[in-house]
């Protein structure tokens, strides 16, 4: 067995939750076509250099395919990344270099998903994370788009009552009040323009690392450190697998 390969435990919880086929001729087994994609998202490579090990390339891309525009790996995340009960959330953002193979759409495309930075091409990743630095929830925007712009599609997902761990970008009064409806505060560094302080502690603030250890962690997946997807669904999946991953790897550790 490949060491990208899923172990038993892995597709114990992830096998329940795949669509069945149970009329047509027989497709290729699922496992095996996971453990193909697997592959690719920590590899890097190209779907054409797949391993005969895992069948056809194009059985295991047009799968990836379809359960992506199914949205299978956001079923797989909201059953696999449950967030902590230690009242702690963090959010942030990293940017990710986009291949220029990857930017050969036209610039009108819709689910083009990029932004020119200083760097070059860039598409940007969004996670919520919980006090272990596992994530909660993911999103994407292009590589120029400010953090703010999607913190408030990954706030909704925050359980109730869980302290807000955020750097000086994330210092809005529209998010600070939104934290709030969850009975919550937010623990973010104030910008040096405000003219109220704020309560801030520099001593809960040091746990705001483990999302950047996440994102260190995520970034070991090649796919996900630089974009070679045209799409930017197909980069979000792959993002999306990464993390239910790195979860279920964590959690086997500790069982």
């Amino acid at each position: 067995m490949s060491r990208y390969d899923l172990t038993n435990l892995e597709w114990r919880m992830i096998s329940p939750l795949l669509p069945n086929k149970p009329r047509g001729v027989p497709r290729v087994d699922d496992r095996r076509v996971l453990n193909g994609i697997f592959w690719v998202l920590r590899s890097g490579a190209r779907w054409r250099n797949l391993p005969e090990r895992y069948g056809p390339y194009t059985a295991c891309y047009n799968r990836f395919r379809r359960w992506t525009i199914a949205r299978i790996s956001d079923r797989l995340m909201e059953a696999i990344t449950r967030p902590s009960d230690d009242g702690v959330t963090i959010i942030d953002g990293t940017s990710v270099r986009v291949h220029h193979l990857a930017a050969t759409l036209r610039g009108d495309h819709q689910d083009r998903w990029l932004g020119r930075s200083r760097g070059g091409l860039t598409i940007k990743i969004h996670a919520v994370t919980d006090g272990n630095g596992l994530p909660i929830k993911i999103t994407i925007t292009p590589g120029n788009a400010h953090d703010l712009t999607a913190a408030d599609e990954l706030l909704d997902s925050r359980p109730v009552g869980a302290m807000l761990l955020a750097d000086k970008a994330y210092d809005a009064d529209w998010l600070r009040a939104k934290v709030k409806t969850k009975r919550s505060w937010a623990n973010i560094p104030p910008k040096s323009n405000r003219k109220i302080s704020l309560v801030f502690s520099p001593r809960l603030y040091k746990k705001r690392n483990l999302i950047e250890r996440f994102f260190s962690k995520l970034k070991c997946y090649r796919r996900i450190a630089t974009r070679y997807d045209k799409l930017g669904m197909n980069f979000l999946a792959m993002t999306k697998l990464a993390c239910i991953r790195h979860t279920s790897r964590h959690n086997e550790s500790t069982a």
